[in-house]
């Protein structure tokens, strides 16, 4: 029996990429144009395809989040999102303002605290330097020249204002022989005369019974 053969150019259907297929007289399965066919892309057309497929499921994940936080759409997520990235930064300035006030009025009372205690330490001074002789101007002098540390006890001091006298005694006022007031015999001042010797003490109201019983006033005296 003899079989006819197909018409050759006959489409019998068509391959992935379009092309349509005929019927090969005496082809083989090894024939090469039954093979798929190579599609050659260059590297610029590579990363565009991935960056598209990128972009692609990057849309679809921001869309699933929008939809898992149950928000209407991305524009509703962007405020909340800003709003909540403000607030943030909002809360964290207050807290440097208030940290910020709190070491300032730290500072404030560290330096008030200083003075108080430089006050409080040249007064002592000046009362010990006082107690050795100086006065007045002297005593300021004697303030600027006294050697001792801020920290110094109050022997150290002592100490020092004592050698400062023995450098500098101009500073420090001493009562000589010839300054000295001399006493009279009875004991008081020179300037002061010394009392009168007195006799008996009268009475009280002796002196005007008596004048009373002169005018006859009173009768005499027994």
């Amino acid at each position: 029996m003899t079989r006819s053969l197909p018409d050759p150019s006959a489409v019998l259907g068509y391959r992935r990429d379009g092309r349509p297929i005929h019927p090969v007289l005496g082809a083989s399965a090894d024939d090469p144009s039954n093979e798929e066919p190579q599609v050659s892309l260059s590297q610029k057309q590579l990363s565009s395809l991935m960056a598209r497929e990128k972009d692609q499921g990057g849309r679809a994940a921001v869309r699933g989040l929008v939809d898992k936080l149950d928000f209407p759409n991305l524009g509703e997520l962007e405020e909340f999102v800003r709003a909540q990235r403000q607030a943030a930064e909002q809360q964290l300035s207050d807290s440097q303002r208030r940290e910020q006030e709190l070491s300032v009025r730290e500072q404030s009372l560290a330096a008030r605290e200083t003075a108080a205690a430089a006050r409080e330490r040249e007064a002592a001074r000046r009362a010990l330097l006082a107690g050795v002789g100086a006065t007045g101007a002297d005593l300021d002098d004697a303030l600027a020249l006294l050697r001792v540390d801020d920290d110094a006890d109050e022997t150290t001091v002592r100490e020092a204002a004592e050698a400062l006298k023995s450098r500098r005694p101009e500073l420090f006022s001493t009562a000589s022989g010839s300054d000295r007031v001399l006493a009279a015999p009875s004991g008081a001042p020179a300037s002061v005369p010394p009392p009168r010797p007195s006799g008996n003490r009268s009475q009280p109201g002796a002196a005007g019974l008596e004048m009373a019983r002169r005018r006859g006033l009173l009768p005499p005296a027994p």
